[in-house]
């Protein structure tokens, strides 16, 4: 399968489904991120922005409160349809379903956005240099990616309790596209800087993100989309019982009064284009 295929068809399937039915918890988790991104966005009244990856809407919605111009594109027919229906009544946001990658984009753009849609290139080169044709000429590129899974509890505290549970898997190439596909950071310099694009900027972030407000709303989530849901796609009764009881201990040592609280890791990278 070429290009981008795959995951357009990994999106407009089950996956695309579980983020809109999620919708709701995941941006209550993703917050701390958000909330970040979105400040180091600082975007301005009137500015042009393309928000590539843009899901559900939220990050597409927070910067047209603030007064932007926002493309939101995203490959996912159902997260499209949620981030329509959230933001009617704002003018001054557009969506289209469409492989940012390819996209044709007219140089008009003062910043290229993105809250984890960048991972999933399988072409990261030729992505950013498309997406560069559509900056002015002091046009900026901002988003944020995840570290890698090790340093992520919010994954792997759960993993770590069932993998006794489940197959090996085969050895994947950590850079092909996936949620933790830009966990090196020397990787996104070289990407960024072969684009095109100069001022790279590469900073950690490490937020604790809240998974659930108690442990059954932090097992729902993780059950749809971390671990614990292979566990679910693989297993059978009792092993899928035992498995996601040793994800509820593991998950449970980090209940508080606040929630399930766990450590997250990823970076906020920033360019210029050049």
């Amino acid at each position: 399968m070429s290009g981008n295929q795959q995951q357009v068809e990994f999106w407009n399937g089950a996956a695309g489904d579980v983020w809109v039915s999620a919708q709701a918890q995941l941006d209550s988790a993703l917050a701390p991120l958000s909330e970040l991104v979105i400040e180091a966005a600082n975007v301005v009244e009137g500015e042009r922005v393309i928000d590539v990856g843009c899901g559900c809407g939220s990050t597409t919605i927070a910067m047209a409160q603030r007064g932007a111009r926002v493309w939101g594109v995203d490959v996912s027919a159902a997260m499209l349809a949620k981030a329509k229906e959230r933001a009617s009544g704002l003018s001054n946001i557009t969506f289209s379903e469409t492989d940012a990658a390819t996209q044709h984009y007219s140089a008009d753009h003062q910043l290229i956005f993105s809250r984890f849609g960048v991972m999933f290139f399988a072409d990261p080169v030729a992505a950013f240099v498309n997406l560069r044709e559509g900056l002015t000429n002091e046009g900026r590129l901002l988003f944020v990616c995840w570290q890698a899974a090790i340093k992520n509890d919010w994954i792997m505290v759960a993993g770590r309790a069932v993998q006794p549970f489940l197959s090996a898997s085969d050895a994947i190439d950590p850079n092909a596209p996936g949620p933790f596909a830009f966990a090196d950071s020397d990787r996104i310099h070289s990407i960024l800087n072969q684009s095109g694009y100069a001022d790279i900027d590469i900073s950690s972030v490490t937020p604790s993100l809240t998974m659930g407000q108690d442990l059954d709303e932090a097992i729902r989530l993780q059950a749809q989309i971390g671990p614990v849901a292979r566990v679910i796609a693989e297993l059978e009764d009792d092993k899928k019982g035992e498995a996601i009881a040793a994800a509820r201990m593991a998950l449970g040592e980090h209940q508080s009064s606040t929630g399930i609280n766990l450590g997250a890791a990823a970076w906020i990278v920033s360019a210029h284009k050049q």
